[in-house]
């Protein structure tokens, strides 16, 4: 059996080299997945009223503006994915960035991007917060500020039944072929610390196969490309689900849970206001309801203390 090792991430390095690419728009056709999804909005989030106290934190630029430009992947239900309509971005972090934007007295303008270019994008200022359940991770820290707001960990999708009898313990992995999306942790460290410790144990390493976006390496699942996919536990059960159960989530518990939340560029101004609003957003009822309309379990909520990172 092989043991899994404490994960180091390896992501600082690649966002200063991304920091020059521009951000690109995902397609629409190839990511609309909004068929039986919940509609927009929220009764809670909608009678959320202004914080002052919190608002007050705001820089005077942004104030002045009355907009926050949030950057998503639409390409990871539930969390963010694009509406019937194939232009409205809905999901847990449209809802969630509504809130914040509804207790500072702002308009939230959400901008679809590709995830890997979100945080090079924060760092160059082209948008204010990334919201695309980014996982708060050591390395990260290190180039962006994060405002946690959920937790969570890692699963795998199988093909329904589990034919390969697949799971997150690494022996079971080796020589398969597996899929994650390009800049997540799944992919920067999670499936290469994998893939080291079968070749040191002398098994065949694992066929690691990334893609642009969260679609896209499902696809490659549904059509027998590769026997698995890495990514959220909770946003793969509901793509699953989604996707009239042509994979599943293999069983067992998820690898590493850990904070995932509201991305910024290191030092920014707005940390403070930001931080201010998750908290009024967590201390209010829009909170357990955006998570119960998405799905997501009570184990990912957290509590305002843990809003503020050491």
């Amino acid at each position: 059996m092989i043991s899994h090792r404490t994960s180091r991430f390896l992501v600082g390095g690649m966002l200063f080299a991304l920091a020059a690419t521009g951000c690109t728009t995902v397609s629409q056709a190839e990511t609309t997945q909004g068929a039986g999804a919940p509609a927009s909005g929220s009764a809670s989030t909608a009678a959320l009223g202004v914080n002052e106290a919190a608002r007050a934190l705001l820089p005077a630029e942004i104030r002045d503006k009355g907009t926050l430009r949030v950057a998503s992947d639409p390409t990871y239900p539930p969390f963010e994915f694009y509406d019937t309509d194939n232009k409205t971005l809905i999901g847990w972090d449209a809802d969630m960035g509504d809130a914040i934007g509804a207790v500072l007295g702002l308009k939230v303008e959400h901008v679809p991007a590709t995830f890997d270019t979100i945080l090079p994008g924060l760092a160059s200022g082209k948008y204010d917060l990334g919201m695309s359940t980014f996982s708060v991770t050591e390395e990260r820290r290190k180039v962006v500020d994060f405002v946690p707001y959920l937790q969570g960990g890692t699963g795998l999708a199988v093909a329904p039944g589990n034919p390969e009898k697949l799971s997150m313990d690494t022996a079971t992995l080796c020589g398969k072929a597996v899929a994650a999306q390009k800049g997540s942790i799944q992919s920067l460290d999670i499936l290469p610390a994998f893939s080291k410790e079968c070749t040191e144990a002398g098994n065949p390493a694992i066929d690691l196969q990334f893609f642009p976006t969260q679609n896209d390496a499902n696809l490659a699942l549904t059509s027998g490309r590769v026997q698995g996919v890495m990514a959220d536990s909770v946003s793969l059960a509901y793509q699953g689900k989604l996707a009239d159960g042509k994979f599943e989530v293999a069983e067992g518990p998820d690898f590493e849970p850990e904070l995932t939340g509201t991305a910024l560029g290191k030092k920014s101004e707005l940390l403070p206001a930001i931080q201010a609003a998750t908290q009024a957003v967590l201390e209010s009822p829009a909170y357990a309801e955006i998570n119960t309309k998405w799905g997501l379990p009570a184990s990912t909520e957290i509590t305002p203390a843990d809003v503020v990172l050491k």
